[in-house]
């Protein structure tokens, strides 16, 4: 354990020195190499300011090269070959994937996430951001709201494990649920393993991490909002239902679209509360999972798992265009 931290704190300082190195020493050679002095100074200092942000930007981009560049083109290259990735199979692996049940169930599964997962988040941190403001007790909780922002999608999934809990129908329960559904004389389930309404269950787990996210992000732009506008609308009768839908939201409708897109990509990704939960069983099966089986189980094939692959970053691809326009128009109204 002291080993492994003292190699993590060595590994931070060996980055740090490395970057400030890096930085130091390439601002150096380049005002070496362009001093101001000399006939041509004033073109000198203009190539400077031209070469500077490009010397400081090109280690993020060797690296954004190297770890997402490179991998999106190994990924469309193994999707036209067989599971080991020796064979040219053409679109063999394509048709596959428009032809397995497992992988029809997915995409309905994603699709029923991404209408749900990121709408309820979106209300439900919406209404928190504006009525906590309006108790004495809003901030703590606003904090309450905001902590299970800080646990990660595994840990969360481990603590509603305990909530659905079920240990059979002789056994004694100690799932949250099947305790207080018992209380009222029902019959005690395994929630996680009913089709269809299972994989609501799951998606309590993301809404209930993501609220938090969305709640802070409105109460920012909620604050945001002149205060003189809402109490000329308060002095001319405006009631607080109003108010909200007709000052509220459109004030901050940029905020909500930009909330909604980023808890989108979210759920297009979601792979570990499906994986730590039911690992796809019983009709939970996401893309992101069925990747991650395809590619590392069974003896893996990555010909169909880069498909799928190919399949999530297609989706995600227009969702985070369309989050940079409205991001970058809300900042040029400004």
């Amino acid at each position: 354990m002291l080993g492994q931290l003292l190699e993590s704190l060595l590994a931070v300082v060996l980055g740090i020195g490395v970057c400030t190195l890096y930085f130091v020493g390439s601002n150096f050679i380049l005002e070496s190499s362009l001093s101001d002095s000399g006939k041509f100074s004033l073109k000198k200092e203009q190539w400077k300011k031209r070469i500077q942000p490009w010397l400081f930007l090109a280690p993020a981009i060797f690296l954004l090269s190297v770890y997402l560049i490179f991998p999106v083109i190994e990924t469309i290259r193994l999707s036209f070959f067989n599971f080991g990735g020796f064979d040219f199979v053409g679109f063999k692996n394509y048709i596959w994937a428009f032809d397995d049940p497992d992988f029809k169930m997915a995409i309905i599964n994603n699709l029923l996430w991404l209408f749900v997962v990121p709408t309820l988040s979106v209300v439900f941190g919406l209404l928190v951001a504006v009525l906590a403001d309006k108790v004495a007790w809003g901030t703590i909780a606003k904090s309450l709201i905001f902590m299970p922002m800080a646990i990660s999608f595994v840990g969360a999934s481990v603590i509603w494990k305990f909530v659905y809990d079920y240990r059979g129908p002789d056994a004694d329960q100690i799932g949250s649920l099947n305790a207080f559904v018992m209380l009222f004389g029902a019959d005690p389930e395994a929630w996680i393993t009913i089709p269809f309404w299972n994989n609501f269950f799951l998606m309590i787990i993301l809404i209930w991490i993501q609220t938090g996210f969305a709640m802070v992000i409105f109460s920012a732009a909620i604050r945001s909002i002149p205060e003189e506008t809402l109490e000329a609308a308060r002095i001319d009768g405006a009631n607080e239902i109003i108010i909200f839908s007709k000052i509220i939201i459109p004030q901050i409708i940029g905020t909500i679209l930009i909330v909604w897109t980023t808890i989108t990509i979210i759920v297009l990704k979601i792979f570990d509360i499906v994986l730590a939960m039911t690992n796809g069983q019983w009709g939970t099966e996401v893309l992101a999972n069925l990747m991650f089986d395809w590619m590392f189980r069974g003896g893996g094939d990555s010909g169909r798992g880069s498909v799928i692959a190919l399949t999530i970053m297609i989706a995600v691809i227009p969702i985070m265009i369309w989050n940079i326009y409205n991001f970058r128009k809300e900042e040029a109204s400004r």
